[in-house]
């Protein structure tokens, strides 16, 4: 890793850990949808949904594509998959109590 991405890393990863986005990204994953079925799927109100997905796409984890009145979200499949992909791999691998190994988790 090259040096100086500290503050980089903190604000991506930051940004990621939130449980409400990580869960938005992980139905995104699947397939692009709006907000309210977002919002359904995931069991929250839309609101809260559209107020996670505003840091999400400012650091362009996902884009918005208008169809209609409807505004669909689409998560950045270049950067996610892989960082998803090395995460499943870990949890796979290396972390046999189903992630209880991590700090302040049941």
């Amino acid at each position: 890793m090259k040096k100086g991405l500290t503050k980089i890393c903190h604000r991506f990863f930051t940004n990621l850990a939130n449980p409400t986005r990580l869960a938005a990204l992980e139905q995104l994953m699947d397939k692009p949808m709006s907000v309210n079925e977002l919002a359904t799927a995931l069991g929250q109100e839309q609101s809260m949904i559209s107020h996670n997905l505003k840091p999400l796409l400012q650091c362009n984890l996902i884009t918005i594509q208008k169809q209609g009145k409807k505004h669909i979200y689409t998560v950045n499949q270049e950067t996610l998959s892989p960082i998803f992909e090395a995460i499943q791999n870990h949890a796979q691998k290396f972390c046999p109590t189903g992630g209880k190994c991590l700090k302040g988790e049941n």
